[in-house]
């Protein structure tokens, strides 16, 4: 692992694949077509076993062997959540993912039991002493287990343990609280949460953990360049076509959308965990038909100028 390879830019959020069947097993030769799909497409990297890749459907074995094969294949560097339930749990895939080259690990905080502060500070504390030394950004996604307070974070970040942060809180006043720290000392300031994405990255984020990367990654990129470049018109446009895509997202469990939209791409994303109500089928019919629709003028849209 790299730990001095700058993190910045457009790393993807990606599904992970399941096949048809019992079981919901993870489809890893689909997973490994999409990570070509991808790195042709000229995201920055790719980050896996996050919450848009469904890790908790996974076993063990499975999550590792994933990784595996992905940071082989994968022509970027790869991400890897390595969340669990438990501080040994974390360790064990946070060991599995570092031994097999993954520019990073992204831990969450411990899922499903509510934990005060001083109880995640200290399970971060002895990951890192357990896993260390090792590039480890904290994840905060206060949607699906606990919150890392900003206070939390800071402290945590001002230790120099820790890489950086991927904040999908989607709370601005928590990124910029984030943004004033890292100027007096550095880390890396990924945004977890699109909504917000283009005005954290004209603020000074290095960048974004993106899901909808996942099913339109040239919207991305040529948003991240067209910022990059103060192509103000460009951003407009191109931040407005984000907006649309996550209008239908929100409308769906995570990460139903993208996985519908990879599919219209013609990538293999196999079943969704759960099925649908009869209403919520008839709205992913409507989206399905939209994103066809829409899709070609964000292509067009999206090319860099001659």
């Amino acid at each position: 692992m790299n730990r001095d390879a700058p993190i910045s830019g457009i790393f993807v959020a990606a599904v992970t694949p399941h096949r048809a069947g019992d079981g919901y097993e993870p489809d890893v030769g689909a997973l490994l077509e999409m990570l070509d799909f991808l790195s042709a497409a000229g995201v920055n990297g790719v980050a896996l076993l996050g919450s848009t890749g469904e890790f908790l459907h996974l076993t063990f074995n499975d999550r590792v062997r994933m990784v595996q094969l992905a940071v082989k294949r994968s022509r970027v560097p790869v991400l890897v959540g390595v969340g669990h339930s438990t501080l040994d749990g974390a360790i064990a895939l946070g060991r599995e993912a570092v031994s097999a080259g993954a520019a990073g690990l992204l831990l969450m905080p411990p899922y499903f039991f509510r934990y005060v502060q001083e109880d995640i500070q200290e399970f971060y504390l002895q990951f890192a002493s357990a896993v260390g030394p090792a590039r480890i950004l904290l994840y905060n996604v206060p949607f699906f287990t606990n919150e890392i307070a900003i206070d939390t974070a800071i402290s945590l970040l001002t230790t120099g343990l820790f890489a950086g942060i991927k904040d999908s809180s989607g709370q601005y006043g928590y990124f910029e609280r984030l943004l004033a720290v890292s100027k007096e000392r550095p880390f890396t300031l990924l945004v977890g949460n699109d909504r917000i994405y283009t005005r954290a990255r004209q603020a000074g984020a290095n960048g974004v953990v993106s899901g909808v990367a996942c099913a339109v990654p040239e919207l991305l990129v040529a948003l991240d360049r067209a910022i990059q470049k103060n192509l103000a018109g460009d951003v407009e446009r191109l931040e407005a076509r984000l907006q649309e895509f996550i209008a239908w997202h929100d409308r769906f469990p995570t990460p139903v959308a993208i996985k519908i939209a990879a599919r219209e791409r013609g990538l293999t994303v196999g079943p969704l965990a759960m099925p649908l109500a009869p209403g919520s089928r008839k709205c992913l019919e409507e989206f399905s038909e939209w994103f066809k629709n829409w899709l070609p003028g964000v292509q067009k849209e999206a090319k860099p100028h001659s």
